[in-house]
């Protein structure tokens, strides 16, 4: 075994094995830190995040990429005419629609109304299901008995069917309506998956030493519990609102979700003309279909990227 010497000026130099001096230990990286590191190099997510940035951009400010009114309607002159493939981005490069209205600004206009609702009714759901699920799975005992019944009681309704019914009451159906019947209905998953987590952290190492040094609860719940149960939740979130979003169409194409500018408008209009203008129909579910698509596969890589099993 080599001595360790030392001379005035000099510190002890540890030797680790194979003589080569120890080094500082490496950072551990966490969870998150791993997710990030795979979501970066995974062409899916990439791909993904792209379009649902290129598809907020459109949302937000629509007038980057049409200078076209969505609403203005001219029969005259242009009842049912077919598109100019030639001029691209021009306001007749989709074609209009029976009313006289532009597809091609419709299409843009109505990515606003979509996100907007499955952005919110996301948003409403993860807040109300997390916590619902939260509190049942820390706590357990009669209140786990409780709020699980209710969220057994909303999971038995059939969620399209009852937000028809809860719409089919209003006659003004803007976009905070939708967002509350779709809510409505849709926070008993994230309530189960989040109260599952929860159980599951609960009994950690280190809930139990936080409990055990005198930590109250909410600190322990929003310091301890909920950054280590939130990852599944996030997932399920990400993915549903893809979800969201195709069941606005849904409704609106059924004549129960938002009146306005929707894709789901545009595609139920164009189902009374498809024999003769086929275009009204396609590019609004072209839309629907890539801006559903792009949440699920964003969705898809986050749990791929968060799941342990999966490295």
């Amino acid at each position: 075994m080599p001595e360790l010497t030392k001379t005035a000026d000099e510190p002890v130099v540890a030797v680790a094995a194979g003589g080569a001096p120890a080094g500082k230990p490496e950072k551990t990286r966490s969870l998150w830190g791993d997710a990030w590191r795979d979501l970066r190099t995974n062409w899916v997510f990439i791909v993904s995040a792209v379009l649902i940035l290129l598809l907020m951009v459109m949302a937000a400010w629509p007038s980057l990429f049409t200078g076209a009114d969505p609403n203005n309607k001219d029969l005259a002159a242009h009842y049912l005419q077919h598109p100019h493939y030639g001029k691209v981005f021009a306001e007749d490069w989709l074609g209009y629609d029976a009313q006289g209205r532009s597809v091609y600004a419709r299409a843009i206009y109505g990515t606003r109304a979509s996100l907007l609702v499955g952005a919110g009714t996301t948003l409403v759901v993860t807040v109300f299901g997390g916590l619902v699920g939260m509190l049942a799975g820390y706590f357990g005992g009669w209140l786990d008995a409780v709020l699980s019944r209710i969220t057994d009681m909303f999971f038995g309704i059939p969620f399209l069917l009852g937000a028809m019914v809860m719409l089919n009451s209003f006659t003004e159906r803007n976009i905070p309506v939708v967002i509350t019947a779709l809510a409505f209905l849709g926070w008993t998953q994230t309530a189960r998956v989040m109260r599952g987590s929860v159980i599951t952290v609960k009994a950690t190492d280190y809930v139990q030493a936080a409990k055990a040094l005198g930590a109250s609860t909410s600190r322990i719940l929003f310091r301890h519990v909920l950054p280590n149960a939130v990852a599944p939740v996030i997932v399920v979130a990400t993915i549903s609102l893809g979800v969201y979003i195709g069941a606005e169409a849904t409704l609106s194409f059924l004549g129960l979700g938002l009146n306005g500018v929707s894709w789901g408008n545009d595609i139920s209009d164009g189902g009374n003309q498809i024999r003769v203008a086929q275009y009204i129909m396609l590019y609004p579910s072209i839309m629907l279909s890539i801006t559903v698509l792009a949440f699920i596969m964003l969705g898809e890589a986050v749990r791929n990227a968060l799941d342990p099993k999966s490295r």
